[in-house]
């Protein structure tokens, strides 16, 4: 059961002692991730301008890579002047973001509603780029996750959780940073938003990078088999960095990925998503190689009016984030 909060509850002292030393163990893993009110909980917040959303209407989705500038990264994307917002790779109370929580700042500068769902709480202050924007020795809370921002109401939410064996924690997983444990995993937030023509869906996910094609198909083999129950015979939108060809050989094609034609088989449309690839260097991330097509917009039950690709460089020429925005006009 998903719990709506107004605000997320801090890990306790004697639930980070139990992390710290817990075996990492998938089965450890999925006992703290119970135990941690958090990880089963949405928090709500924000305000929605209008009631419901236009037959037409403008969807944006975007990996903000912690949100270091969430001002900065609200006005660029006042640009498109969406009615959605879907976000991935938001902090919350976290040092290297100033303690702020980066979801709630970018939906009041919007004017939007928001709901916002742990993906990590992170026990460390993270990589040597990232530590350099720390303004504390410590993180008030720790949460780094997902949310969804809209215009209207958000009349039923839940969270969809695509891990639960501590991918990033378990060592008998092949543990990705074993010196650095994280409880939690992959997810997804789903929203059920009003329209004139009817209820429709939303879903702001992210899959896993440090996995292949095979793990990232059966993750997206959950979210669509818990949006069908989530939300059954209603359109769906889904949003968010899928790491479509991450991690994987330099020979492998990102349009080989399997998730595709699970979609597709699944009622889903890619053709919301714009040509052209998502990813850049960035403060945090400065490869200046990084070139990959991560960021999609699928959809059931809808049209595509436009699409494009929202360059994350600012007005100033400062990348905001490792990925550039996906965006899609699309049609009830």
């Amino acid at each position: 059961m998903i719990s709506l909060l107004d605000t997320l509850p801090k890990v306790t002292a004697s639930q980070r002692k139990v992390l710290l030393s817990a075996p990492r163990t998938a089965e450890a893993h999925r006992a703290m991730m119970a135990d941690v009110l958090a990880m089963n909980a949405v928090q709500l917040g924000g305000a929605a301008p209008q009631d419901s959303l236009p037959t037409e209407f403008t969807v944006a989705a975007w990996n903000v890579e912690r949100c270091l500038f969430p001002q900065d990264s609200a006005e660029h994307l006042a640009q498109l002047t969406p009615d959605v917002v879907l976000l991935s790779e938001v902090d919350h109370g976290m040092a290297r973001t100033g303690q702020r929580h980066t979801t709630e700042e970018v939906a009041e500068a919007l004017g939007m509603r928001y709901a916002y769902g742990v993906e990590f709480f992170e026990m460390d202050l993270g990589g040597p780029t990232e530590r350099a924007y720390c303004t504390d020795d410590f993180n008030a809370l720790g949460w780094h996750g997902n949310a969804v921002l809209s215009n209207v109401p958000l009349d039923k939410v839940t969270l969809i959780r695509l891990d639960d064996h501590g991918h990033w924690f378990a060592s008998d997983n092949g543990a990705a940073d074993p010196d650095q444990p994280r409880l939690g995993g992959r997810m997804a937030i789903a929203a059920v938003l009003p329209s004139t023509q009817g209820d429709i869906c939303v879903v702001s996910t992210h899959l896993e990078s440090n996995a292949n094609p095979a793990h990232r198909h059966r993750q997206f083999e959950i979210l669509l088999d818990a949006l069908d129950g989530f939300a059954p015979d209603m359109p769906v939108l889904i949003g968010g960095d899928l790491n479509t060809g991450n991690h994987i050989p330099p020979d492998f094609d990102h349009r080989d990925e399997t998730l595709f034609a699970l979609g597709e088989a699944r009622g889903y449309d890619w053709s919301f998503t714009a040509e052209g690839m998502t990813t850049r260097p960035s403060l945090i991330t400065p490869h200046p190689d990084r070139e990959m097509k991560l960021d999609w917009i699928a959809t059931r039950d809808m049209q595509c009016l436009d699409k494009g690709v929202l360059s994350s460089i600012d007005k100033n020429g400062r990348p905001l984030a490792d990925h550039d925005c996906v965006w899609a006009k699309v049609s009830l």
